[in-house]
């Protein structure tokens, strides 16, 4: 049903049937939105078991809060906009309760992605690993703010307008975050640079 539901539908139409009151609109709307809900908070967190419990979290703050969503706005600013503030809840539940530090959860959680040619030598992939994982350092090192900016931009494909309306800033704001975000990353992965 699901399926058949989300086959041509808009999420904002998905949204609006949703707020009508048909409850498999949620169910399409997770089939669509699941995977870049918990890849997004995952390049948060670094965390792949908390990346999946807030995204579930997500769609049940999306149907609970279906009436606030404004007809006509875009779906995946919402989206993210709430996923973006469960994230940030979840860094400040786990900066209050240090037994559990932020460093902990990233390494305990920081998978690296297999992502070598086929056909590359042991010491190209090898390679290719440690420059993946200090990228994935550099950017979960960085200020909150910043890295949610640069993942919505860089990873999600969103433009600086969808950013500012998920984080509730001026898109100049987004455009400071992103080229400081960029500055702190160039000096953190290319120091003698």
């Amino acid at each position: 049903m699901a399926a058949d539901l989300a086959t041509g539908a808009s999420d904002e139409e998905l949204m609006r049937r949703l707020q009508g009151g048909e409850e498999a609109a949620l169910a399409a709307l997770m089939e669509r939105w699941e995977r870049p809900v918990k890849r997004f908070i995952f390049r948060l967190l670094g965390n792949v078991t908390e990346a999946e419990d807030l995204a579930q979290e997500v769609f049940c703050r999306i149907f609970t809060k279906r009436t606030h969503y404004r007809p006509g706005a875009k779906f995946s600013t919402w989206c993210y906009a709430i996923a973006a503030n469960l994230a940030k809840n979840r860094l400040r539940w786990w900066q209050r309760h240090p037994v559990h530090s932020i460093d902990a959860w990233i390494e305990a959680g920081g998978e690296i992605a297999d992502e070598s040619l086929s056909g590359a030598s042991a010491a190209q992939s090898a390679l290719r690993q440690e420059q993946i994982l200090a990228v994935q350092q550099a950017v979960a090192a960085l200020p909150l703010d910043l890295r949610t900016a640069l993942i919505l931009f860089e990873y999600e494909e969103q433009t600086t307008a969808e950013i500012a309306a998920a984080l509730d800033c001026t898109p100049k704001a987004v455009e400071n975050r992103l080229y400081r975000a960029r500055q702190l990353l160039q000096r953190s992965l290319f120091p003698a640079a």
